[in-house]
């Protein structure tokens, strides 16, 4: 890819972007940023109108990309907790400013 205007590469994007840019991948990283640790569960319960298969589909692809990481107990019944890696922590305050930036979008939106 060809550096932008600015002179700024967008090369390392190309191998997230279509990772993040899924309809709720933003938001399953925000929540597991904002909680800690959450199960399969209690993510939907966050997240109201995602389906059980997106869900899952999402967290095994954010998974490989090395952003959440998944730990099954051996417990009966049977526990799994999702959390954010280091490299997701650091994406997730990375995104901070974009979800500040659309709540003050939305603020507006609705003043109008």
């Amino acid at each position: 890819m060809k550096k932008n205007s600015n002179g700024i590469c967008l090369c390392p994007l190309e191998g997230i972007i279509t990772t993040i840019s899924k309809k709720w991948a933003l938001l399953i990283i925000s929540a597991l940023g904002h909680h800690g640790r959450l199960r399969f569960h209690d993510l939907m319960n966050t997240l109201e109108g995602i389906s059980p298969k997106s869900l899952t589909d999402l967290l095994k692809e954010l998974q490989k990309k090395g952003l959440i990481q998944r730990e099954a107990f051996s417990e009966i019944p049977p526990r799994v907790e999702y959390f954010l890696t280091d490299d997701g922590k650091q994406f997730c305050e990375a995104i901070i400013p974009l979800i500040q930036w659309a709540e003050k979008q939305d603020d507006l939106q609705q003043k109008i």
